[in-house]
């Protein structure tokens, strides 16, 4: 399969590197130091189209495919320094805007899709419960019928963006005698809905400026047109979304573990003990070599499971396998850079120990790399 980027895609891939280093670096160390989440350069990124990047022209999105949509996150990971702010925004593309464009009515793309595009609305993904984890649909959030169309109660935990967010996709039990098959439901939630409130909002080793909270639902009156996918079908919308967010959101790991194998390369190439630069000692430019090898094969594994999005059924399981693979690869990579730049690595003015931090957490969101092993299994019939 040949991977190699067309014209068209190298042009945009630099046009994103050259926007992120030049508009989204600034002032990074204040905005991680505070849990700062900044809406202007948010805005600036939806200028571009990062947000709406496979979405279609007509609903404000970019209109490009799902590999092209991979080399532009990978961009994105590249250029911008900011783990947080590219978190935010993978959350709220993958995990919320695309599940609209595929499952929502012409209503709901005409509503939503525009202002998530264009900036103007923030989504948050709202799944996860206290006592559930990653037992996603042992949640306890119910969705009752009522004469207005659905009652939600309920509390959900660890949603990124949720404090910020101005319109909530939230998944919840409406037969619980069906439960997953047919018993869960999506449902779109403005913020402004009567009853709907952030709750605990939560300091994070990394991804700092990606603010996440609780979301809580007392008795949420939802109408019936702002159901996602029709009653009972949440299940199928969310294991659609999490297809999309796993192929692409590790895109961005890819860009960060490139600029980062840049940086260590550079730093072994002038950094001089006992008489020679430290890239001459194998124990350094081993350990470089194998970040190398772990690029490519993220890469490699990511353009696949991205090519496979609209296509093939087996995309589940190469999502999990792209997901798996390159979130320990890139928690591996940022270790690997700090040791290599030691001292210098561990202190926060040089950006390295910040990708660390950043990194730990992404062998738990979407799905722990657990959680993805057994979806492999299952592919093998195991």
């Amino acid at each position: 399969m040949n991977f190699e980027l067309s014209e068209e895609q190298n042009i945009l891939r630099n046009s994103i590197i050259k926007f992120a280093e030049s508009e989204l670096n600034q002032d990074v160390q204040r905005r991680d130091h505070d849990h700062a989440f900044d809406r202007g350069l948010w805005k600036k990124c939806a200028d571009i189209g990062v947000l709406g990047l496979p979405i279609p022209e007509k609903y404000g999105g970019s209109g490009v495919d799902p590999v092209t949509t991979a080399v532009s996150l990978e961009a994105l990971g590249y250029g911008c320094k900011d783990g947080g702010l590219n978190f935010s925004i993978c959350a709220h593309l993958l995990g919320c805007a695309i599940p609209i464009w595929k499952h929502g009515s012409d209503e709901q793309k005409d509503a939503f899709l525009p202002g998530l595009c264009d900036g103007s609305l923030i989504s948050v993904n709202a799944m996860t419960e206290a006592e559930t984890g990653s037992d996603s649909f042992a949640m306890n959030t119910r969705a009752e019928a009522c004469e207005e169309g659905y009652r939600i109660n309920g509390t959900k935990t660890f949603c990124s963006n949720g404090p910020v967010a101005d319109l909530a996709l939230v998944y919840a039990i409406s037969d619980k005698e069906k439960g997953y098959h047919g018993g869960v439901t999506a449902f779109l939630v403005p913020k402004k809905s009567s009853g709907f409130n952030v709750g605990q909002t939560f300091d994070k080793m990394g991804l700092r400026t990606s603010p996440i909270s609780e979301l809580i639902f007392e008795d949420v009156v939802v109408p019936q047109e702002y159901v996602l996918g029709g009653i009972g079908g949440g299940s199928i919308v969310f294991a659609d979304a999490m297809n999309w967010e796993r192929a692409l959101l590790v895109a961005c790991h890819v860009g960060t573990m490139e600029r980062l194998l840049d940086v260590t390369v550079e730093y072994a190439r002038t950094r001089r003990q006992y008489d020679q630069t430290i890239g001459k000692f194998q124990a350094v430019s081993h350990r470089i070599a194998d970040m190398k090898v772990r690029l490519e094969a993220s890469r490699l594994l990511t353009y696949a499971a991205a090519s496979g999005l609209e296509i093939t059924r087996a995309v589940g399981r190469d999502a999990a396998i792209a997901k798996l693979y390159t979130s320990e690869a890139l928690i591996q990579t940022t270790h690997d850079a700090v040791q290599i730049m030691g001292g210098y690595g561990f202190m926060t003015e040089n950006d390295v120990e910040r990708s660390l931090r950043d990194a730990v957490a992404s062998t738990i969101y979407s799905g722990t790399s657990d959680v993805q092993r057994n979806i492999i299994a299952r592919w093998l019939r195991l």
